[in-house]
């Protein structure tokens, strides 16, 4: 028996393992919380279920700049806005519903980010993060004052709930699972990203862009790419939350929602897409937990916040920790156990 015939057993076996956290957390999102919402029968339950989710897929679009590319990023909120304010005007004035709107409130939030950045992306450190923010300022200054087109303070009613391709998914339940379906979706193309090729590139530029281009790296190209895949992400998650809500306003996006994103990232752990995503769930949930504590919960926010950073420098699950994580649980799925170089060793992640 050679060492492809041993090994085959074995990798088959660690494959299966390796697909059985990924497989309880989609089973933790579409079957266990589902059934716990229903149990409650409580709308106000359902609206929080949804909030997280979009703000889990905002972290992780922030998550793609800040933490992949090592770009400080503070006006991500404006292109959040873009596309909430693209898929309200789309169904407020054309009337277009919820298949229509969602791709281009994605396209057109990439778009505005692409004309942004052309200026910008030269831009270094503090300056780049300057530039960002009065980006940002700028987006929802036109959002508050361009009455005649956004409305201003007034906002718009988003009159269509969510839809596929005609039929209506008005049922809280069904709300629940197309904003969890959509984020899902966005999140694992995100993780894709991240951990590939491109994904490396992206860090060679965050840890030394003039090594990085010096070795060949395109970084000012990779870095429009990544600020307007992140804007893309972030108008996918400002269409749903347009439909979700059924009306949307200016001060949905304003300074303070970029930087707690932001903090979401960095508390979970910058570079890292589980930690995105537990920063999110943290920051949305935690507060809800703590209403019963009237204002004081904003003050324990805060210091779980400040304990965390202080305590815990690289975030709750860092970089490392999460790429850990993802070779002892993913790894074997690429792993190549065929004869390599004639002497039947496999090829793996080392």
């Amino acid at each position: 028996m050679n060492a492809f015939e041993t090994a085959a057993p074995a990798d088959g076996l660690t494959r299966r393992r390796g697909l059985l956290v990924p497989a309880l957390i989609l089973l933790l999102v579409f079957a266990a919380l589902p059934a716990l919402l229903a149990g409650f029968d409580r709308g106000y339950f359902y609206q929080i279920a949804n909030l997280a989710l979009i703000f889990v897929l905002l972290s992780a679009s922030m998550h793609l700049v800040t933490g992949v590319a090592g770009l400080l990023h503070l006006g991500h909120a404006a292109f959040y806005g873009v596309g909430a304010y693209t898929a309200a005007l789309l169904t407020s004035k054309l009337g277009l519903g919820f298949t229509v709107t969602l791709p281009l409130s994605g396209l057109v939030a990439a778009l505005v980010a692409f004309l942004v950045a052309l200026p910008t992306m030269r831009l270094v450190s503090i300056y780049f993060a300057v530039a960002t923010l009065a980006i940002g300022q700028m987006l929802y200054l036109v959002m508050l004052n361009w009455v005649d087109f956004t409305k201003g303070p007034n906002g718009i009613i988003v009159s269509k709930g969510f839809e596929l391709f005609g039929f209506s998914l008005s049922g809280r339940l069904a709300a629940y699972y197309t904003v969890a379906t959509v984020v899902t979706l966005s999140v694992i193309a995100i993780g894709r990203l991240s951990h590939s090729y491109y994904g490396n590139a992206l860090r060679s530029i965050r840890e030394d862009d003039q090594c990085a281009d010096a070795m060949g790296v395109s970084t000012v190209r990779l870095k429009m790419e990544a600020f307007t895949l992140s804007a893309f992400f972030a108008g996918v998650a400002g269409g749903l939350w347009a439909h979700m809500t059924g009306y949307i306003s200016p001060g949905d996006f304003k300074f303070s929602e970029s930087i707690l994103i932001l903090a979401m990232v960095v508390v979970g752990g910058l570079g890292s897409l589980p930690g995105a995503v537990i920063g999110a769930l943290l920051l949305i949930l935690l507060p809800e937990g703590l209403r019963g504590l009237g204002d004081f919960r904003n003050i324990m926010v805060g210091l779980v916040m400040f304990l965390s950073i202080l305590l815990l420098p690289k975030g709750l699950l860092g970089e490392v920790s999460a790429l850990r994580l993802v070779r002892q649980q993913l790894g074997a799925a690429w792993r190549t156990t065929g004869p390599a170089n004639g002497k039947g060793e496999g090829i793996g992640w080392r």
